[in-house]
């Protein structure tokens, strides 16, 4: 059995859903489909999800929501005509949409959740109706009755373990199933989202539940890159990588796959495939446990900014019993999450995701480390980017961080921070937003270039 999800821009329109048809088609061991909100069509164009926040924040907000809500229902509607699909469908959607803009909205957040997840929940109606007009035999699957659960707030939502063996059941199925991504429910029936690339996230504890022989990850690309193509041209494709290599580049910027859907996958020991809607024939790429030696010791270079640092020094620091436990529970009081912490004798910095902080908390923090560690400098700086050189081969290949330092010293670009740390499988550099393209092209020469290969 295989698990496949249609991203947003494979189901974006009547066109593209015929084409996840043909491929649910061409395999009888694709049984269950995860699918996303519909996504742009055009460059122009606005994702259903979006259409959807715009409702949400109308009725909250006690606007007229006629407009907005109109726009979601002709995106479906002309989606629904050009499949050939009875206005049965349109009407469903439309009681479904009137539901939820009619429950409580006392809890914005779930209230907007709620509105956000008919983009999917609707999506897989409508393609589970297209499936059985073509004479597919095919069911729309409730996350909430298939026993998708996940925890209460505040944490981030995570699958309960429970969750696992009851979704087990849909390998029995004899039909294939049709099943929303990006949402789940608690145990009491409240409705929660995943974060960022959801759906990814929904197929991979499918995938895991039903133990699928392969997770099959559709998207608009025919396979990851070794480096960012609008960034860098014409980067080599990457034909086989490990779970590991893929979560230390989705972290940091590759965007074809969220890093925590990895993980219900890679704990069943599902492989995964990231393959293109538009181009089924291609391999793709494959993300498994382990993969055979390779030439290059960098499989992938990625680039994120959104960073910011907050730099802590005090005299004696290393001599100071429990500094580092202070300093994290004031951040974890003011609820911010850290992301590495390079350190020396009488000073640290602590990297942290930027949008985590507004100017009123960055001032707090600062006067919280200084008067309840008594530091002698605190000051936090923006607009940082991470570059992370991913390969299962650096561990054991001599003169890697020299070669990157022999990069960074061609462009000028100044090392704000480096971290080798304990991973087997990454470096990473901290530097300007400003030089990230710049070091990310140099950084590719170095390691990707033909007369290098081997070196």
């Amino acid at each position: 059995m295989k698990v496949c999800k249609f991203g947003g821009t494979s189901v974006a329109s009547a066109q593209q859903i015929r084409k996840v048809a043909s491929i649910i088609k061409a395999d009888p061991a694709r049984r269950i489909v995860v699918v996303s909100a519909p996504g742009k069509r055009y460059g122009g164009d606005v994702k259903v999800t979006d259409l959807l926040i715009r409702l949400a924040s109308a009725a909250l907000m006690g606007e007229a929501i006629q407009q907005p809500l109109q726009a979601v229902i002709d995106r479906y509607t002309e989606i629904a005509d050009e499949l050939g699909l009875d206005r049965e469908i349109i009407d469903i959607i439309r009681a479904d949409l009137s539901d939820r803009l009619r429950a409580d909205s006392g809890q914005h957040d779930l209230y907007i959740d709620s509105i956000k997840a008919a983009g999917e929940d609707n999506t897989a109606k409508l393609i589970a109706a297209y499936f059985m007009s073509i004479g597919m035999q095919a069911e729309y699957v409730n996350p909430y009755k298939a026993g998708l659960f996940v925890n209460d707030p505040p944490e981030r939502a995570q699958a309960l373990p429970e969750s696992y063996s009851q979704l087990a059941a849909l390998s029995d199925k004899p039909s294939i199933t049709v099943f929303p991504g990006f949402f789940a429910y608690t145990t009491s029936g409240m409705l929660r989202t995943f974060d960022r690339g959801g759906s990814d996230i929904t197929g991979s504890i499918l995938a895991a539940a039903v133990k699928a022989e392969l997770y099959e990850n559709f998207t608009d690309v025919d396979c990851v890159f070794a480096a960012n193509p609008q960034v860098v041209d014409n980067p080599v494709e990457i034909e086989q990588m490990t779970y590991r290599e893929m979560r230390e580049l989705s972290y940091a910027g590759f965007a074809v796959l969220h890093d925590e859907a990895l993980m219900p996958a890679y704990r069943a020991s599902v492989p995964l495939c990231i393959r293109n809607t538009n181009n089924p024939s291609a391999p793709g790429t494959m993300i498994v446990a382990e993969r055979a030696d390779s030439p290059r010791p960098v499989t992938g270079i990625s680039a994120d900014s959104g960073f910011s640092t907050l730099y802590v020094g005090k005299y004696l620091m290393n001599r100071e019993v429990g500094f580092g436990r202070k300093l994290l529970q004031i951040l974890e009081e003011e609820e911010i999450s850290y992301e590495h912490i390079p350190s020396g004798i009488d000073n640290l910095s602590v990297i942290l995701r930027s949008h985590q902080l507004d100017e009123n908390k960055e001032q707090r923090i600062i006067e919280r480390v200084k008067n309840e560690l008594q530091a002698d400098d605190v000051h936090i700086r923006n607009d940082f980017s991470m570059i992370v050189l991913v390969g299962e081969g650096m561990n054991n290949n001599k003169g890697l961080t020299a070669r990157a330092a022999a990069a960074f010293a061609r462009t000028n670009v100044n090392i704000e921070m480096i971290n080798q740390g304990s991973s087997e499988v990454s470096l990473v550099f901290g530097i300007l937003k400003e030089d990230e393209g710049k070091i990310l092209n140099e950084l590719y020469k170095e390691f990707f270039a033909p007369a290098l290969v081997g070196q």
